[in-house]
């Protein structure tokens, strides 16, 4: 296979503001492997800030990749993501490949990859918007706008100052809308206590990532009645299989791609645990296949993929799975 790795930039409409730092642009790196007059497109999309892995870093591990990748049979993807494992270490480049193959699969075949994956119908997966404004007026402009265009349920970013005031004001302009919160661990569980107990008044559907780690996740959940998400925590060993969450949210970035994703979701479900997909604000490749994902583990809570929309200058993707492959690049 002719392989190729290219750098795209995307940035926000705004400053998004989270726990972990300000975001103002994304970067994230494309694959593509060609087999013949057919080209499969991966997506690699660390986010350092958040996962503490570099775009430098996933950049040498891909390169580590590529003889394997250079050498490759035809219908070896299985192997191939294997090998790309021992060979990159890094779950981000790992995820490249596997998109990349996923996608080369589903267009050789003519074929959606969700259908590959299983997915009975190729029905729209729900999704969640995502406010990004940490004032009130604007987070509750966001929100009227996110309803007006027929988004149910809405996340706000919380341990970033005035949690109680702007989810007050999401909630005024949005009442039916379930409205969850993503702390990105900002809170110990004391804290997390406390904040919860403030934002009681607002009815959350669930909250993510209130405090990193195991032990901190059970001792929160022993302590508060709304539902918690683990998030960032998943990509510890043995986590999404641990039962310390009610549910666990999912990235194909941090699982390797769709085929890590897909075995992360069987064991935490088998833990007792709903689960869903969420987007690391991915580019175009990584959010299509994300609604691939989420599609073949239909029915799940609305799943967090509608973050193109944060970007000035990246086109949106359906969040019914089309095709060929992920159906965003032909």
């Amino acid at each position: 296979m002719n392989v190729s790795v290219a750098e795209r930039r995307f940035a926000f409409r705004a400053p998004l503001r989270t726990a972990y730092g300000e975001l103002r642009e994304r970067a994230v790196l494309e694959l593509q492997v060609e087999e013949g007059e057919v080209v499969g497109v991966g997506e690699a999309a660390p986010l350092e800030p958040y996962d503490g892995v570099s775009l430098d870093a996933v950049r040498a591990a891909l390169e580590r990749c590529r003889p394997l990748l250079e050498d490759a049979a035809h219908g070896d993807r299985e192997e191939l993501v294997d090998a790309c494992w021992l060979e990159a270490g890094l779950p981000q480049a790992v995820a490249a490949v596997d998109l990349a193959l996923w996608d080369l699969e589903g267009k050789q075949t003519a074929r959606p990859v969700a259908g590959l994956l299983g997915a009975h119908a190729l029905a729209p997966v729900p999704v969640s918007a995502a406010i990004g404004a940490v004032d009130r007026a604007g987070a509750a402009a966001e929100a009227a706008a996110a309803v007006a265009d027929g988004f149910t349920t809405l996340k706000v970013k919380v341990g970033v100052g005035d949690d109680a005031g702007r989810l007050a004001a999401v909630r005024a302009v949005a009442p039916e809308a379930a409205l969850r919160a993503d702390a990105n661990g900002a809170w110990t569980v004391d804290e997390a206590v406390a904040a919860l107990a403030s934002l009681e008044g607002v009815g959350l559907e669930l909250i993510e990532e209130p405090v990193h780690g195991l032990e901190a996740l059970r001792a929160l959940r022993e302590r508060v009645e709304v539902p918690i998400v683990m998030d960032e925590t998943a990509a510890e060993p043995g986590a999404v299989s641990s039962g310390a969450a009610d549910g666990v949210c999912l990235k194909v970035a941090a699982c390797g791609g769709i085929s890590g994703l897909l075995a992360a979701a069987e064991a935490a479900r088998a833990a007792g645990a709903f689960v869903y997909v969420g987007s690391t604000y991915d580019g175009p490749v990584g959010i299509a296949a994300g609604v691939h994902a989420a599609a073949a583990l239909q029915p799940t809570p609305a799943c967090g993929l509608a973050t193109l929309r944060l970007f000035a200058d990246a086109r949106d993707v359906p969040f019914a799975p089309r095709g060929p492959g992920f159906g965003v690049r032909e």
